[in-house]
């Protein structure tokens, strides 16, 4: 079987010139961010480094590791490796601690992130023929215009129905005769349940194929959107501090990711001893972009946990694979697309009168919809309080925490010292489904 490849000088490359082409754009990076970034000038500076001690990929574990922790002290451009008049598009996270990361792209930046999104949709089975129908948000989040631009460049016709009501978007995807779906699986799952609701019969639609991403998903997730949609779905990953969508996707031989080692140069470390990993042994992503002008980053950690494998895949594509993200090095939690760390509650709750500072997170996943509970306990003086203080704090609690997270949830106010028997605090994380 021929499969379809956007871009075969690159994605079909032998090992040793990715290798060499990964080398070159590297020493290309690190000129330019010891020059511009004041960040990596500091730090090359700090571990007695210049750029011509690179000469091999070995000489990268040189450098200390680039976390999120970096990005958001450096807000909001100061990690921009060229001036902001070079700039055309900024990208953001959605701050609710502290500081947001802050990415920018050139126009070279954007026609190169246009190219991966492509390569991602095209591995997934999107033709030019396709009509195509994207559910990811447009705005500060990076995901829908990435894609959607990529979709384009295919030739595809693109719908950008964006974050539309579940109903709009069974009618958008009758009305327009939709082929392709791009988004949440989750939210691919709740646009199933309303055709079931609906009694709208799915072979009466004229869906194909579906490309997910934006959050962890399992292939028994996989299988019921294609039952339940008659399509065929495959995985793409990509995260904003380093260009959105595009980082990597499936193929139709689903067996593994294929990372554009043109663009990335990935590494798998232990997330404990920082050692690096072997090849096809799970441990935390890093990666540091090659070929980007306005926001290079090197080395810099994901908290995603996967394993990576460099044989060739059966498509023809001899890029690296990596594995779905097994789990995350800390608490974060992915809801509705959003990263949603514990401190992100624990910044709100600081600030809210009669609560103590224990709390856990209960996610679940109710009818394809995940939900959040979070249980907070009440502080020694309010528990004794009257019923209506008790209510008002519940009230208040729940509308700071939904607007700083951007989506309802729920507030379960608990005895005191509920969550913190014995003087140990329970789980923060209680993360309930079945991905």
């Amino acid at each position: 079987m021929e499969h379809a490849i956007w871009n075969p000088q690159f994605e079909t490359m032998p090992r040793g010139e990715i290798e060499q082409l990964q080398l070159e754009r590297l020493q290309a990076t690190v000129n330019r961010v010891f020059r511009n970034v004041r960040f990596y000038g500091q730090m090359f500076e700090h571990e007695g480094l210049v750029p011509e001690d690179f000469g091999t990929f070995e000489d990268l574990r040189k450098l200390p590791f680039t976390t999120k922790a970096d990005l958001r002290s450096a807000y909001p451009y100061s990690m921009f490796a060229l001036p902001l008049r070079e700039v055309v598009r900024i990208h953001s996270s959605s701050g609710t601690t502290g500081h947001p990361t802050v990415v920018g792209y050139t126009r070279n930046d954007l026609a190169h992130w246009t190219e991966l999104t492509a390569r991602n949709l095209v591995a997934g089975g999107v033709t030019k023929d396709d009509v195509v129908q994207v559910f990811f948000g447009y705005g500060l989040f990076s995901g829908g215009f990435g894609l959607h631009h990529g979709a384009e460049a295919i030739g595809a016709s693109v719908i950008p129905v964006s974050s539309a009501d579940i109903e709009s978007q069974v009618k958008v995807m009758q009305d327009f005769r939709t082929t392709a779906l791009i988004g949440l699986p989750s939210y691919a799952l709740q646009i199933a349940q309303a055709i079931e609701q609906g009694d709208v019969d799915p072979n009466s639609l004229c869906l194909r194929v579906g490309v997910f991403g934006g959050e962890p998903w399992s292939e028994a997730r996989r299988e019921e959107i294609e039952q339940r949609l008659r399509i065929r779905a495959t995985d793409i990953y990509g995260l904003s501090e380093v260009g959105g969508p595009g980082v990597s996707g499936e193929c139709e031989c689903r067996c593994g990711l294929h990372i554009s080692e043109d663009h990335f140069i990935v590494e798998v470390i232990d997330p404990e001893s920082l050692e690096p990993i072997a090849d096809g042994e799970p441990g935390e992503l890093v990666f540091t972009t090659v070929a980007k002008e306005a926001f290079p980053l090197l080395r810099y950690r994901t908290g995603d946990v996967a394993s990576v494998t460099r044989e060739r895949c059966a498509c023809g594509r001899t890029l690296a694979r990596m594995s779905r993200i097994h789990r995350r090095t800390d608490d974060m939690v992915i809801i509705h697309g959003q990263n949603i760390h514990p401190a992100d509650i624990a910044t709100v709750i600081a600030d809210i009168p009669g609560v103590g500072g224990a709390f856990r997170l209960i996610v679940d996943r109710v009818a394809g919809k995940d939900t959040l509970e979070v249980e907070v306990e009440l502080s020694s003086d309010l528990s004794d309080d009257t019923v209506s203080a008790i209510e008002r704090t519940d009230n208040d609690l729940t509308e700071r925490l939904s607007r700083t997270l951007g989506f309802e949830l729920q507030v379960r106010l608990t005895e005191p010292r509920s969550l913190t028997a014995n003087g140990e605090k329970s789980a923060q994380v209680v993360d309930r489904r079945s991905v």
